[in-house]
């Protein structure tokens, strides 16, 4: 029988599974003859050409020449074919596979793969256990599921019979490689199990997320052994914070301090996550302390920790606390105070990260750049954004998204499209993400037209299946075009069951263009998936007001009391000299309240001339009765007199609410950036709204 070398390329270990009936055990697997010992493999060269063509660079560099094909053998007695096949599995192949282990020990992963077609191709070679042994490394270093089976293949069809080391690489080789269904079965089967045998499946199944597995597997080793490791009980901590059970976690700590290992690094960050992540600092804590020797990754263990749990200002001491104590500190640990420094909304501290950044080696750093990138996009600083993302030498699908949200966030849709399209011309793969990022954008510039032409490509040309939120952007998007009934058949028409952040959008886009009916269908919708969450019940309380249907706004705010919801009072704070500084609408508990108030005053006076009128009694977005009767002094107007008197003529002020803005002082701060030639940024629980020469960057639709 006759197969060609495509047809031969194009046989895959699955296939070879499908179509043999591979021994019960890992032990007879090894030990069967070449599954393709019945077949004679012939090239045609002059239609496939040279099958060593494609790695000619590694094969002349080591003075090898392609085999020169083999007559067709006829037919012999069993005792010839035996012969023939022990002469065909035991042709030395040195040359190849010193140059194998050579690449794979110098992490040239690929080309090790690569010259490894020879062997492949031209089959019967005699490898050796180091030359498989460098192969395992290779495809473990690169992660490649296809080059996995191809190396596992040749194994099984060469007769390679694994000693226990090698059984266990072999293991290794596909947990590593994310094959978990393979690799249990290889456990299963193994004639003999070690320590390490056990230690790498578990390992691998706390790594896929399967815990209560991995602690069976667990119970059953310390049956057989009645002992562990450290790097084992390092695994089953992480196996306990995983299933937050810190009960198990305590025993497994008790097993520590039992078994005297309480000095392992691992073990030791091991401990904290656990506790972090079950909720208990305290112990965290005291797990830290107890380090004999606080390292890199423990100290990003306990900052990650109260970062968790909120705990932002605890986080950055410790930041400063590992700073002083001359640990080195890795990528992760300023992309983590990055991250906190967004939650704080200090831009100052922000700036520290980022030079010691710089100062620290890591000013290249892809992920480092990345969290900067995105933090000072959300703060209002997209130019230095975009200086940080132009000085990355390489950038990933995140880098990407971080801009491109920026971008949309900032009400620069036009360059969030243009960033988009520069993505796509670099040959970067868009996700879910990014087209829900420029989706966005294009539905706070208003760009109807392009958002619509980007929807539609999704799934045409980049194999991007719509997600609910995505969809959520295109009813916004039509809403703001007041095309509600296409917005309303584009909920129909999606392929799934409707999210509450669809209906959202409808409910938002009904009370924007006062359409009671579709408003009320739609916050209907909204209270059978959660009833609990007040916001929707404001919007329709918004809905009826601007109807002049009181009665039915009257009901609403009858369910409010009846369900116990209570609209919270708005706090807006904004940051002056490296200090937050923090304001509730009416609010006189600050050291220059009459300073404040008389500003706000005099910017009344002075933003009535431009036509500011404010606005009568009505029923705002996310505020209580009490905010009403003190209209002119909401907590945003507070927080813009105030920066206004403590910073430079001419600097940018940003402001941060917990809320939403309301009309009137959307109307007020559009005026007051206008007569105080002052850009002012405010942040609120929507998006960000950039005031400048008596404009808004959202267009007045949020």
């Amino acid at each position: 029988m006759e197969i060609s070398l495509a047809c031969y390329q194009s046989i895959s270990l699955d296939k070879i599974q499908n179509s043999f009936r591979f021994p019960s055990s890992i032990h007879e697997v090894f030990r069967t003859k070449p599954l393709f010992s019945d077949y004679c493999f012939r090239f045609n060269r002059r239609k496939c050409g040279n099958p060593c063509d494609k790695i000619k660079c590694f094969s002349l560099e080591q003075g090898l020449q392609p085999r020169r094909p083999k007559p067709k053998p006829s037919r012999n007695t069993d005792s010839d074919l035996k012969e023939t096949e022990e002469t065909h599995v035991k042709r030395p192949s040195v040359g190849i596979c010193s140059q194998i282990e050579k690449l794979a020990f110098c992490n040239r992963y690929r080309e090790a793969l690569e010259l490894f077609e020879i062997l492949e191709l031209e089959g019967g070679f005699d490898v050796g256990l180091s030359t498989y042994d460098a192969l395992v490394s290779a495809c473990i270093g690169l992660g490649s599921v296809r080059a996995v089976k191809r190396v596992f293949s040749y194994m099984i069809s060469n007769g390679f019979e694994p000693d226990q080391y090698m059984s266990n690489r072999v293991l290794l080789m596909h947990v590593k490689c994310g094959m978990m269904i393979d690799a249990r079965s290889l456990f299963d089967e193994m004639p003999e199990r070690n320590l390490v045998s056990w230690n790498t499946i578990i390992a691998g199944l706390v790594d896929v997320g399967d815990y209560f597995e991995a602690f069976r597997l667990f119970l059953l080793m310390w049956e057989e052994f009645s002992d562990c490791g450290s790097r084992t009980i390092a695994t089953m901590i992480r196996a306990s914070a995983g299933l937050e059970l810190i009960s198990v976690g305590r025993q497994l700590h008790s097993a520590v301090v039992k078994f005297g290992v309480g000095e392992d690094i691992f073990v030791s960050c091991a401990l904290i996550d656990m506790y972090s992540k079950c909720g208990n600092i305290e112990d965290a804590q005291w797990a830290f302390d107890e380090m004999p020797e606080k390292t890199t990754v423990g100290w990003n263990s306990i900052i990650a920790g109260y970062a968790l749990h909120g705990y932002s200002e605890e986080a950055l001491s410790m930041f400063y606390e590992m700073r002083d104590s001359g640990v080195k500190m890795d990528h992760f640990t300023f992309s983590m105070i990055i991250r906190i420094s967004s939650r704080l909304a200090s831009v100052e501290y922000a700036k520290q990260v980022h030079a010691g950044l710089i100062r620290h080696g890591f000013g290249l750093d892809i992920v480092a750049n990345t969290a900067l990138v995105d933090f000072y996009s959300k703060w209002g600083r997209v130019e230095d954004a975009k200086h940080v993302f132009d000085r990355m030498p390489c950038k990933n699908t995140i880098s990407w998204n971080a801009l491109i949200a920026g971008y949309g966030n900032h009400g620069q849709g036009a360059e969030a499209v243009e960033l988009f399209e520069q993505m796509l011309r670099e040959k970067m793969r868009p996700n879910h993400v990014t087209f829900l990022a420029v989706l966005a954008a294009c539905s706070h510039s208003r760009l109807f037209e392009r958002g619509w032409e980007i929807f539609q490509l999704m799934s045409r040309d980049h194999n991007v299946k719509p997600r609910a939120m995505h969809y959520a952007c295109m009813i916004e998007l039509l809403g703001q075009e007041g095309l509600l009934d296409e917005a309303f058949a584009l909920i129909r028409g999606a392929p799934f069951k409707p999210t509450a952040n669809m209906w959202a959008a409808l409910l938002t886009a009904s009370r924007v263009n006062v359409n009671l009916e579709l408003g009320k269908y739609a916050a209907e919708k909204l209270y059978g998936m959660e009833p609990e969450k007040l916001s929707n019940y404001v919007v329709l309380l918004n809905i009826y007001h601007q109807s002049g249907k009181l009665k039915e706004a009257a009901g609403v705010l009858q369910t409010l009391r009846r369900k116990g919801l209570r609209m919270l009072p708005v706090c807006s704070w904004v940051e002056v000299n490296k200090q937050s500084h923090v304001f509730l609408s009416g609010d006189k508990s600050h050291v220059q309240t009459n300073e404040i108030y008389e500003k706000v005053d005099s910017l009344v006076h002075e933003i009535s001339k431009h036509g500011y009128v404010p606005k009568e009694k009505t029923l705002l977005p996310d505020v209580d009765e009490q905010e009403q009767r003190i209209l002119l002094y909401h907590s945003e107007k507070l927080a813009v007199a105030f920066g206004l008197i403590n910073t430079m003529k001419g600097s940018p002020l940003q402001v941060v609410q917990n809320h939403r803005i309301c009309n009137d002082c959307h109307n007020a701060i559009k005026l007051i950036a206008l007569v105080t030639r002052r850009e002012i940024v405010v942040r609120d629980a929507s998006r960000f709204h950039h005031f400048k020469d008596g404009s808004c960057s959202c267009g007045d639709y949020w």
